[in-house]
């Protein structure tokens, strides 16, 4: 039988890796579809859906979903959303958040969902785009005044002497009672609605058999943990693998609309954004 092939590109990041684990190890029956893997940087991806559309099914800011959402639709599942914690702001010495306007900050890409809350935090600041894994030595070293960090530098800044300066998801929760959505998975509208349920079903199938093997899954995800600490890979997987990654909760879909049409309100993006899931 000639299987259907379906690419899937997500992070190399631990939390993806978790996410993904029942179908990258063909711990899963898929029947007529085949599933393939391709790991990028999350910008990379970002930019990729934006230009060739050339995966099935795309790991995407929420950010970057504002410029693809005519060829891609939202899976109701496999989403990272922090409920009162996100990405941090550091700095080698201790500051108030108001004076982040007269820093120059690391950014790990400007399609970040990462980027829009900070620019919606503080609207004007002098920045650079750096990888995301190195943006702590890059600041601990002097080269920027602050960093943005996402990914597993969240949890171990403070090992390079770094101070948290604000936590946007703490900020935005306080703010506006709701998640802050970091990133979703999406999939490309021209797939077709049944063959868009027949993948919808199995990566849904597939966040649930690792949440079901978390040990095993976990043993999976830690050889893209970047030399983590298994505890510490663990908490990071908590972080972003959880209830919200199986389905959106009615406050998680207010929390990506709200996100986005403070963009669009405040010039951050160009366009009104319909978000549109594949139910």
């Amino acid at each position: 039988m000639n299987k259907r092939e379906i690419k899937v590109a997500h992070s190399p990041d631990s939390d993806d890796a978790f996410m993904f684990y029942g179908l990258a190890t063909d711990k899963l029956d898929t029947g007529e579809l085949q599933f393939t893997h391709v790991l990028k940087d999350i910008q990379s991806l970002n930019q990729i859906a934006m230009t060739t559309q050339e995966y099935d099914v795309t790991a995407v800011s929420f950010h970057a979903y504002a410029y693809i959402s005519d060829n891609y639709a939202l899976l109701p599942h496999g989403a990272s959303i922090g409920d009162g914690y996100g990405p941090i702001v550091v700095a080698r010495e201790p500051a108030p958040a108001s004076e982040l306007k007269n820093m120059r900050i690391a950014i790990p890409g400007k399609l970040t969902s990462a980027f829009l809350a900070l620019k919606l935090h503080t609207p004007e600041f002098e920045y650079g785009v750096e990888h995301f894994d190195e943006i702590i030595d890059l600041v601990a070293g002097g080269k920027y005044d602050a960093g943005l960090l996402i990914h597993e530098g969240q949890l171990t800044f403070h090992e390079q002497g770094l101070d948290k300066i604000v936590d946007l998801g703490a900020w935005w929760k306080q703010e506006t009672g709701l998640p802050l959505p970091m990133g979703g998975n999406a999939i490309r509208r021209s797939l077709g609605p049944e063959l868009q349920k027949q993948v919808s079903y199995w990566l849904h199938r597939s966040i649930q058999f690792s949440m079901d093997n978390r040990e095993d899954a976990l043993r999976y995800a830690m050889q893209f943990a970047r030399d983590m600490p298994t505890e510490t890979a663990d908490r990071f997987v908590a972080m972003w693998v959880n209830s919200s990654t199986l389905s959106y909760t009615d406050r998680d879909r207010a929390g990506v609309k709200l996100l986005l049409d403070e963009g669009f309100k405040k010039g951050v993006i160009p366009n009104q954004v319909q978000v549109e899931f594949v139910e």
